[in-house]
C-alpha cells in the first residue's frame, strides 16, 4: 500500500486519502465537482481520470441523496487503490467505486454510451517540463492520450444528449472546441480568475452531446479576493460544497 496522508476537502466533510509523495488534490478539482446540477434518478455519472478521487468524492457528498452511480477511471493503480479507500472511508461505497484503468485501451470496465454525465480534469500538457515524480508527472502531462482523444473518450461514453465538463489551462480552449466540434452542442464557457483584474488562467466547459445549441461564454469567475481570501462564491463552492449554479445566483 502506498504511503498516504488522511486529508479533508469541503471544510472537514469529505474524507480523502492522498499519496504522500505523489499527485495531490488541487481546488480545480472542487471547482469541477460543482458543476454537474440536472441529476435525475437513476443517473450514471464517470470521472475520467480520476486521481485521487476528489472530484467524485466532492459529488458523491452533494448527491448522496440522489439515486446515482458514480465511476472512476485512474491509470495509477494506487490512486485508484486510495480512492476506494477514501469512498469506504466517507460510506460512498455502495455508489461509488473506482476502477484502475488505461483510457488507451481497449479493455476498459465500463460500457460506452452509458452515462448520464462524464466529468474530468485531464493532464493539462503535453509539452510542460515533467516532475520526476512519476506519479505526479501521469497527473500533469499527457503521455499515452492528448487533450482531443481525451476529450473523444469522454463523448464516446456519454448517452445520446449526456452531459460533459472539463477545466483546463485557457490556452486549451481551441482544442477543446475543436475537439468538441460537430460533436456536442449547448457549450457553456466559464473563464477562471484567480484575482480580479488579472488574466484567465483556467476555463471552465461545459456541453451536451449531438446538441445543436449555440455555445454561450458566461461572466468570469473569481477564486479568490484582492486580500487572497476566496470570494464570496467559491467560498460557496470550496469550502460549503453547493453546486456551481446555486453558489453564483
Amino acid at each position: 500500500m502506498t504511503e498516504y496522508t488522511n486529508d479533508y476537502l469541503l471544510n472537514l466533510k469529505v474524507k480523502i486519502f492522498q499519496p504522500v509523495d505523489g499527485y495531490r488534490a488541487s481546488t480545480d478539482a472542487v471547482l469541477l465537482s460543482s458543476l454537474p446540477h440536472n441529476i435525475k434518478n437513476g443517473d450514471k455519472i464517470l470521472d475520467v481520470g480520476s486521481g485521487t478521487g476528489a472530484i467524485s468524492l466532492c459529488l458523491a457528498h452533494r448527491l448522496h441523496h440522489h439515486n446515482v452511480q458514480i465511476n472512476g477511471l485512474e491509470i495509477q493503480p494506487q490512486l485508484a487503490e486510495l480512492s476506494n479507500l477514501s469512498s469506504k472511508a466517507n460510506g460512498f461505497a455502495n455508489f461509488l467505486s473506482y476502477f484502475n484503468a488505461d483510457i488507451s485501451k481497449c479493455n476498459i470496465p465500463v460500457k460506452p454510451c452509458s452515462f448520464q454525465h462524464v466529468i474530468t480534469n485531464p493532464p493539462y500538457s503535453a509539452a510542460d517540463m515533467k516532475s520526476p515524480n512519476k506519479s505526479k508527472s501521469l497527473a500533469h502531462n499527457f503521455e499515452q492520450l492528448y487533450l482531443e482523444s481525451w476529450i473523444k473518450f469522454c463523448l464516446k461514453m456519454l448517452t445520446p444528449f449526456g452531459y460533459f465538463y472539463t477545466i483546463n489551462r485557457a490556452e486549451a480552449l481551441p482544442e477543446i472546441m475543436h475537439a468538441l466540434h460537430h460533436r456536442a452542442g449547448e457549450i457553456q464557457i466559464i473563464p477562471v480568475y484567480s484575482k480580479e483584474e488579472q488574466n484567465a488562467k483556467r476555463v471552465i466547459v461545459c456541453a451536451r452531446k449531438d446538441s445543436k445549441a449555440p455555445s454561450i461564454i458566461h461572466p468570469g469567475f473569481i477564486v479568490h479576493n484582492p486580500d487572497g481570501s476566496y470570494t464570496s462564491q467559491a467560498e460557496k463552492i470550496l469550502r460549503e460544497g453547493q453546486d456551481f449554479i446555486t453558489a453564483t445566483n
